[in-house]
């Protein structure tokens, strides 16, 4: 019965929003077709074309702030009311100024898209992808060695690591993914099931509304899924000229994490923005502050974030006792002595496993079970992460991993045994193997006293 009065009515909310945004796929597709017959350098260009229509759309309002500012800073300095009925005209301006700002993205809207999408498409149809080098080229070639320069030329390839694995550039947006953008443009929720694309869909309304330069944070629930997914959709956005950085890869209140924020799309956990976002509250300088105004923020899982984690509130605490403190200080020399011997350990694992593959031993009892030691040991120790992205590295990896984890994981053991702790990265857990237990241990302590109760 709902569902005839709804049929009534023209549909479910949400079935009539879509039929709203449908006209736009019309309009991206068009231009999509039509960006196919541009160069590469005419593609990347588009994004100065867009920005300098942005900038001129909001030369007039910029112009007049300029001159308010101007104004009260022209004011006597003990005319405190003069100085505040400028500085509100301000913030009235600056409110304007947003709302010019979303004026222009939805005319830029269908182009933009298009241009990200066709750049997918050329990532993934190009194993090579070559232009004129940008200076922003340039600075990435020393850091990323899936960009190098020849000669005045850049060339991108479509396979770079993510996550800690290698990843193949292969996917083109379809036409549920542009509503999708469409709909996270608008600032409303887009319900996706899993494998449909939600990392794809995101790169539209970020490519979009980093345009102005006023920065772009994508919120995940945790500090992995912030590192691979800028990592995994970093080099489209950096080909189009894009900054991208992670705050989760940089310590809080530097000026690495300062430099993260200036980027034009941060990525980042809840936790880290929002410790961020109250940490600047408590400065005694705006040059202490690390954010900078928001702009636009898409929310990956948006109802765990925002329902099931709100139940708890981010609180940033005051003094505190110092009995926990000493206890920390006492039991730290120990955990840094367990995992320097653990890199020791892993080390050695992986010197072995590099030996005998290059004796041809790939049996996963033999230099298979030397590197999958090392994975488990420290899956994030860096060595490890670079001999992984090495071709054919991590088949010989996981055809070991899956030896020892058959049959119930019955011969995890072998694996686990010669390591101090190892690392189930999937279930999310730490556990300590007999031989951590002793070394952490001291004459006289219940060696249970390190390990938590299930």
């Amino acid at each position: 019965m709902l569902g005839f009065i709804s049929k009534i009515f023209g549909g479910s909310k949400s079935e009539k929003d879509v039929k709203k945004i449908e006209p736009y796929v019309g309009k991206i597709n068009k231009f999509f077709t039509a960006y196919e017959s541009l160069n590469n350098d005419q593609l990347r260009s588009k994004t100065g074309e867009f920005r300098l229509r942005i900038k001129e759309h909001l030369s007039a309002i910029d112009a007049d702030i300029t001159a308010k500012n101007t104004a009260a800073d022209e004011l006597p300095f003990n005319d405190l009311m003069g100085k505040d009925s400028v500085y509100q005209e301000v913030d009235k301006l600056k409110k304007d100024r947003d709302k010019k700002i979303e004026e222009i993205l939805e005319e830029i809207l269908p182009e933009a898209f298009a241009v990200v999408k066709e750049t997918a498409r050329r990532f993934t149809n190009n194993t090579d992808i070559i232009a004129t080098a940008t200076q922003l080229d340039r600075d990435l070639s020393v850091k990323k060695n899936y960009i190098t320069i020849e000669g005045d030329q850049s060339v991108f390839k479509n396979t770079w690591t993510a996550g800690g694995g290698q990843v193949t550039w292969n996917m083109v947006h379809y036409d549920v993914q542009l509503i999708g953008g469409v709909v996270l443009h608008e600032g409303k929720i887009s319900e996706m099931a899993t494998g449909e694309g939600k990392t794809l869909v995101s790169t539209l309304p970020a490519y979009l509304n980093a345009l102005p330069g006023e920065g772009v944070h994508i919120v995940t629930v945790n500090d992995y899924l912030a590192r691979r997914d800028q990592e995994w959709n970093g080099t489209i956005f950096e080909w189009l000229g894009i900054t991208v950085d992670c705050i989760d890869k940089h310590q809080p209140n530097t000026e690495e994490r300062r430099k993260a924020y200036l980027a034009d799309i941060t990525y980042g956990t809840n936790n880290e923005f929002g410790f961020d976002y109250l940490r600047d509250n408590m400065v005694h300088t705006p040059d202490e502050m690390v954010q900078r105004k928001h702009h636009y923020a898409m929310v990956d899982e948006v109802d765990s974030v925002l329902i099931d984690d709100a139940r708890t509130p981010l609180i940033i605490s005051g003094p505190v006792p110092k009995g926990d403190d000493q206890q920390f200080h006492v039991l730290k020399p120990r955990v840094l002595q367990l995992i320097q011997e653990q890199e020791r350990i892993v080390r050695n694992f992986l010197n072995e496993a590099k030996k005998r593959f290059a004796e041809g031993d790939d049996d996963a009892k033999g230099g298979g079970l030397h590197l999958f030691r090392a994975h488990r040991g420290l899956p994030k120790y860096g060595p490890v992460i670079k001999y992984l992205s090495e071709p054919g590295i991590r088949v010989k990896m996981q055809k070991a991993e899956n030896y020892y984890l058959q049959d119930q994981q019955r011969h995890m053991h072998i694996v686990d045994e010669e390591l101090l702790f190892h690392i189930d990265e999937k279930n999310n857990s730490v556990e300590m193997t007999d031989k951590g237990l002793t070394m952490i241990t001291r004459s006289g302590e219940d060696p249970e006293f390190f390990v938590l109760p299930d």
